[in-house]
């Protein structure tokens, strides 16, 4: 019953609102509707809201698109996150069906957690995700490509799908280094991860969304036994980190800790097998920018922000607006909801000259907003940054003939872009 009236009120009631918008021409409803067909439609339709200035107002809200006004918005203290169904009767209905397990975009996530709790929550937690730490990473994501890609040789003159042997497979397994998840149960983690990762969209069908719901479940009755084994046998790995980390003699909570794990599963899961999968279609779009990398291989960092800059991982976000303000030189009443499209900061002409161009030696290609800003700044980027310079440099200084097949198709989520399947020969 309550997990029927969660999903009304998350996902059942705002696309009810989104169709009806949509069906009106409002442009912002059209671009989320659009965004659940994986099409690049929903770029031509960034650019006609863009066409409008820089902060445009919808039927549902307004929508920022030019890269001062998105990064205004993610680092300005008067919006936060969270969506208005959070407040008034929809916010006491949607805290009361809310679930009790682990969810990403649930408190206390640091998705949806403000200060004073974000700033103490994600001082913990910066002080083992740290640039050394992902470094230190490096060559073990290094052995988990080539074992990977060896794996894939036999294969090699028939054709693959790229998502499932080698996209996803990487960053689970990383993710399942980083959480110090046994060898023989890290089949169950994927299987977590792929069931979980939807959770960060929005409209979410009943069915799929109890599915979700479900595995978020079974995965947190996992982890609290998970973290007991941590406790009991502390590993070489960052969630013992986590778990024995303190500041003042306060660490985190069992329910922030399973928070912080949750989130880099769904979170870093789904995103970084996006990124992958993008990349290795832009790369082998673009063979004479391909050819530059092979010539100079110190690009490869930069085809990973290049990549995240044209075809990010995560198209849109959004802050509600906690008291009257203005954005882009323009006025937003409290309570209002702004949608930050980062796939089209990404793409601000303003910014990025030739904006549609992929340049893989782009000067200023790291000024993207992939990542959001701000607080919000995703704490795994620099993971994300290293499994996809590892991951595309590997496939590709592997098979270097690689040849994408037709049958490619998108994911039909409107948050996160990224391919479903994305059929290869990789020696033709």
């Amino acid at each position: 019953m309550k997990s029927t009236v969660h999903w009304g009120v998350a996902h059942g009631l705002p696309t009810l609102l989104l169709r009806r918008a949509a069906d009106r021409g409002d442009l912002q409803a059209r671009l989320i509707r659009v965004g659940a067909l994986g099409t690049d439609e929903v770029f031509e339709l960034i650019e006609e809201i863009r066409s409008r200035g820089p902060l445009y107002r919808s039927r549902i809200g307004y929508v920022a698109t030019s890269h001062a006004a998105v990064r205004q918005l993610l680092t300005s203290d008067d919006f936060r996150s969270g969506f208005p169904t959070n407040e008034g009767p929809l916010g006491r209905i949607a805290r009361w069906s809310a679930p009790t397990t682990l969810h990403p975009v649930e408190p206390p996530s640091l998705l949806v957690t403000e200060p004073p709790d974000h700033t103490r929550y994600r001082k913990l937690v910066t002080r083992v995700f740290t640039m050394r730490a992902v470094e230190k990473l490096r060559e073990r994501t290094e052995e988990i490509a080539a074992d990977l890609l060896d794996e894939l040789e036999p294969r090699a003159t028939s054709t693959v799908d790229l998502v499932e042997t080698y996209c996803a497979r990487l960053p689970v397994t990383v993710i399942a280094e980083v959480l110090g998840v046994p060898e023989e149960e890290r089949g169950r983690v994927l299987d977590f991860g792929s069931a979980a990762a939807p959770s960060l969209d929005l409209g979410l069908g009943l069915r799929r969304y109890r599915a979700v719901s479900r595995a978020l479940a079974q995965f947190d009755t996992w982890l609290g036994q998970h973290l007991d084994n941590l406790r009991r046998e502390p590993g070489d790995n960052l969630l013992s980190q986590l778990v024995a980390v303190r500041d003042e003699g306060q660490g985190l909570s069992e329910s922030e800790l399973k928070a912080t794990a949750g989130l880099v599963l769904a979170a870093g899961f789904e995103t970084t097998v996006n990124l992958l999968g993008n990349g290795i279609a832009l790369l082998h779009d673009h063979p004479d920018e391909r050819a530059r990398v092979v010539a100079d291989p110190s690009l490869w960092t930069n085809v990973v922000e290049e990549a995240l800059r044209l075809d990010p991982p995560v198209l849109l976000t959004g802050r509600m607006a906690i008291r009257d303000t203005e954005l882009a030189g323009q006025p937003v009443q409290a309570g209002w909801m702004v949608t930050a499209i980062l796939g089209g900061a990404n793409r601000d002409p303003e910014v990025f000259p030739d904006p549609l161009r992929f340049d893989v030696g782009r000067a200023n290609a790291r000024d993207h907003i992939a990542f959001s800003a701000g607080r919000h700044h995703c704490l795994g980027a620099q993971l994300a940054r290293m499994e996809g310079e590892v991951g595309l440099r590997a496939i590709w200084d592997r098979f270097p003939e690689l040849r994408l097949q037709p049958g490619a198709r998108r994911r039909e989520t409107r948050i996160l872009r990224g391919f479903e399947t994305l059929p290869a020969v990789l020696r033709p």
